[in-house]
């Protein structure tokens, strides 16, 4: 039986063997396409290509695409676990040409991969075509495939678009009929929505343009675009109707019986295959840099993970799971897709944490909804209101409490549910919708189509000769550029970083060679059209700069210099958390700019002090290693086998510079093992790490869920921060007329003293409470009897709220048994607390009383234990009402 890794390879080989370029699978946070959460289909990477405002070196391409259909208009998530076919994550084969071949090749191309490389029969296939489209109808016909079993559609399931305007085409398809024993009917039929008949190939033929006026034509560039489900067929050619029954799947559904100790095949089985296609989504989408977090796309990893963890949590699992299955999923998939082996100390230590925080949740979780249920008729749905809860206390998506109260044959209020996160959606929409990496403007394409990439010259100089080859001004191509005027100035060649990679782009100067007098400021460099053309933003100080001008350019050497201290700095800064807390640490964002760097990697916690020096102390050791730093080509796959580290999720070529510093012998990295710091990374270093200077971390913070975030300084910016610090401290040590040594222990003694001063003066406001005097007492303190309980009620003026715990004491020590209810004029708002008696707290609760004086105070909540509880009000002025409302809760 062929293995899911060798249908893949199958496809794969076959459409090398036709000329086709195998491009790697594109990661699943799209980079061309901002209105996609996720990559859903193989032909999101090569969008732009199929428009025509980008060309690669092949115009012929196959792939196997990992995609995800878990958040927006693709979403498929409700469905897991409960049909045969439907996942979060799965693998989309395609072959794809860009304006070379068309139908007269893409057909029989299909034909053949799936009788003879597959080796389906012929006789329980079925292919569609568009109504119109009778050039398919013929050459299914020339492959062989009978009338009868040739079925024309006239909806749009068999003509796709790409929006309502641009690329669109006709599709052809491929069913597979499973055979008269399985209820179903051909496409097109009244039972096609059955499982007999089951599509396992889809071709769309690019070849038309829709305009916002319904108006079509036919284009230019006449393209192909396939997709083949690998589960779908894997299912099929290992003789299954249900996608869980591949090996890959079944290995990762015993994976997770073994976890749990629960039958695969019993009456958990529906649990185990959420928990293995969940796996398959969580980690591949870490791997590819997401996060959970509580919006965008980082929200709908958590919601995918806490999914799978209450059907473990259901299968009996009493720790946490999913981390444990990540070997599995690598053993099955990491040869395919070496980010997952990778990201495994990553993707481990994200499941574990976010499992180990959500399970102390998911009981309470669970108890609140079945007590919400209890006090609901049996065919009532839940309250809108009560999913809510169930949301922003505890944390369970919307979808979460479905899959729960499906299984109880209930249902949600979800119009109640929408209006009570009406506001928390419209921010999480606003995260997501403008995410991701828009596609660059047709002019940058353009221009990189006519001109090709600029050639840097960075690595090696700082200054060098260009020539101009266009101008861009106001969003336009211009033929030049005048004194005053701002734009963009394309050259041959630069010495100009751009911004990538967390460096920010380079500055400097553009001048004439014929005349230095007329000469450019150049104030920034970004990439342009696909990342080939290097565009310098520049303001012309005089003269005019024309297009095939050669020019002078000279990068301003402080500030590079500056840079590439940060970012060197930065590499040994990875490497040392690493070493302090462990492999799963890895980059999540950087900036690298003249003055500072920041740096965010994965961690779920923050660093200590102990930490964060020893960070400092190994940085600062490899600085004055002074070791070389060199830069290697290699292929990615060369760099990552000698422990090269990469960004997760990174699109890299077919080459890349691999930079190596620092000397760590006997347990480094490196085909000398002796390299302490070994990245992938196309910017811009210092030579020696000497040159980097000094290193001085200010400290760490949050940056998201997950992740850490830490600044710090280098070179002349760390020794002025020290030196300032240094004078800092000599000022407080004369304010306190002591040594600097001194200091340390002038201040604790000093906050000693405070703090005596301040627990005196708090004594001595109790006790002058007590006693009503030096205006204490405002109004009550007398004991009155409510309903059998002794109750004392009174408001206080010249206290605090952090008085009233200790006179709520003394009030029950002096009236032995009873109730006690304070109000002090808190700097002109409400403190409020209120005591009960041991004997009294399982018929009193002190939290009804402040809850109930609370309300009377215009404040809200109030919380606390049976026996003292606290809250605050607006103001004192209603307290013979908050105190009538405590009686009235005492009286019953």
């Amino acid at each position: 039986m062929a293995s899911l890794n060798d249908i893949r390879s199958t496809f794969l080989n076959y459409f090398e063997k036709q000329g086709h370029q195998i491009v790697p699978s594109s990661p699943l946070v799209p980079r061309n396409d901002p209105t996609l959460m996720f990559v859903n289909s193989g032909m999101v990477q090569f969008k732009n290509l199929f428009t025509g405002v980008e060309t690669r070196d092949y115009q012929r391409a196959t792939s196997a695409q990992k995609c995800v259909r878990a958040g927006g208009k693709h979403n498929d998530l409700d469905n897991v676990g409960y049909t045969a076919r439907h996942h979060t994550f799965f693998e989309m084969l395609g072959n794809f040409s860009f304006g070379d071949y068309f139908k007269t090749e893409a057909i029989p191309f299909a034909w053949e991969l799936v009788t003879k490389e597959f080796g389906l029969d012929p006789k329980r296939l079925y292919t569609t075509v568009y109504h119109t489209d009778d050039e398919a109808f013929e050459i299914w016909k020339k492959v062989g495939v009978p009338e009868d079993r040739i079925i024309r559609i006239a909806t749009s399931d068999n003509f796709w678009q790409m929006g309502p305007t641009g690329p669109c085409g006709p599709c052809t398809e491929i069913f597979y009929d499973h055979g008269d024993h399985i209820w179903g009917g051909p496409p097109g039929s009244a039972d096609e929505d059955g499982d007999r008949f089951i599509e396992i190939w889809n071709v769309v033929f690019m070849q038309n343009e829709q305009f916002e006026d319904g108006s079509m034509k036919a284009l230019d560039m006449q393209s192909i675009d396939t997709g083949m489900g690998l589960e779908r067929i894997g299912a099929l050619l290992q003789g299954s109707h249900d996608n869980y029954d591949t090996d890959t799947m079944r290995a990762l559904i015993e994976a997770s019986a073994n976890a749990t100790s629960a039958d695969p095949d019993g009456p958990g089985k529906m649990h185990h295959r959420v928990i293995a296609d969940h796996l398959r989504s969580t980690s591949f989408l870490i791997a590819d840099g997401v996060m959970p977090s509580n919006d965008g796309r980082g929200y709908v990893l958590r919601r995918i993970m806490r999914r799978a963890m209450r059907h473990a949590h259901l299968l009996g699992a009493q720790d946490p799971v999913m981390h444990r299955l990540v070997p599995a999923l690598v053993r099955q998939m990491g040869a395919a897709y070496p980010e997952l082996g990778q990201a495994q100390a990553l993707i481990e230590e994200t499941l574990r944490s976010e499992e180990t925080r959500f399970k102390t949740t998911l009981d309470r979780g669970l108890k609140l909804l079945d007590d919400e249920l209890a006090d609901l008729p049996e065919d009532a749905p839940l309250p809108g209101e009560a999913a809510f809860k169930l949301y922003d206390t505890f944390g369970f998506p919307l979808d979460l409490t479905q899959d729960a109260l499906r299984e109880k044959g209930r249902s949600v209020d979800t119009d109640g549910f929408n209006a009570a996160m009406a506001e928390q959606k419209a921010k999480a929409r606003a995260a997501w919708s403008g995410s991701g990496e828009a596609a660059d403007l047709a002019i940058w394409f353009d221009i990189a189509e006519k001109h090709g990439a600029t050639d840097f010259l960075g690595y090696d100089t700082e200054a060098a000769e260009g020539q101009v080859l266009a101008l861009v001004r106001d969003g336009a191509v211009v033929s030049e550029l005048k004194a005053g005027e701002n734009g963009w100035v394309v050259l041959n060649q630069t010495p100009f970083y751009a911004e990538s990679g967390g460096q920010v782009g380079d500055t400097g100067w553009l001048r004439r060679l014929e005349n230095e007098d007329e000469s450019a400021t150049v104030t920034d460099t970004q990439k342009m059209g696909g990342g080939k053309v290097f565009a310098h933003q520049v303001t012309v100080d005089a003269g005019i700069i024309r297009k095939g001008d050669a020019l002078q350019l000279e990068v301003d050497h402080g500030r590079r210099s500056a840079i590439r201290a940060n970012h060197s700095a930065t590499h040994l800064l990875h490497e040392a958390l690493r070493e302090a807390l462990g492999d799963h640490v890895a980059q999540r964002g950087s900036l690298n700019a003249p003055d500072r760097l920041r740096f965010d990697f994965s961690h779920n916690k923050a660093l200590s002090a102990e930490e964060v020096a020893k960070v400092e102390r190994d940085v600062n050791a490899y600085i004055r290693q002074n070791s070389s730093v060199s830069t290697r080509i290699m292929t990615p796959d060369d760099a990552r086998a000698i422990g090269a580290q990469a960004l997760f999720g990174e699109k890299y070529g077919d080459e890349v510079r691999v930079v190596s510093m620092g000397v760590q012998r006997g347990s480094g990295k490196g085909n000398d093992g002796q390299t302490y710091s070994l990245e992938l990374c196309g910017g811009t270093h210092v030579r020696q790490t000497g040159d980097i200077g000094a290193f001085v971390a200010l400290g760490d913070s949050a940056s998201s869920a997950g992740v850490r975030r830490i600044e710090a300084l280098t070179g002349q910016a760390a020794l002025e921060y020290l030196s300032q610090q240094d004078k800092r401290l000599a000022e407080v040590a004369g304010v306190l007329k002591a040594q600097p040594a001194e200091v340390t222990t002038r201040v604790k003694a000093l906050l000693d003293d405070r703090k005596k001063l301040e627990n005196e003066v708090a004594m001595l406001r109790r006790e002058l409470a007590m006693a009503g005097g030096a205006g204490g007492a405002v109004a009550g303190g007398e004991t009155r009897e409510i309903n059998g309980v002794r109750f004392v009620a009174q408001v206080l003026s010249g206290v605090t709220g952090k008085d009233l715990p200790p006179l709520i004491d003394e009030h029950k020590n002096r009236i032995g048994s009873g109730a006690v209810l304070l109000i002090a004029d808190a700097g002109g708002k409400a403190a409020v607390a209120a005591g009960v008696t041991d004997d009294l707290k399982g018929s009193l609760s002190a939290v009804d009383l402040v809850k109930a004086a609370v309300a009377e105070l215009g404040g809200k909540g109030g919380g606390g234990r049976p026996d003292m509880a606290q809250g605050g009000g607006a103001s004192v002025e209603n307290a013979d009402a908050a105190i009538k409302a405590a009686e009235a809760v005492i009286g019953g």
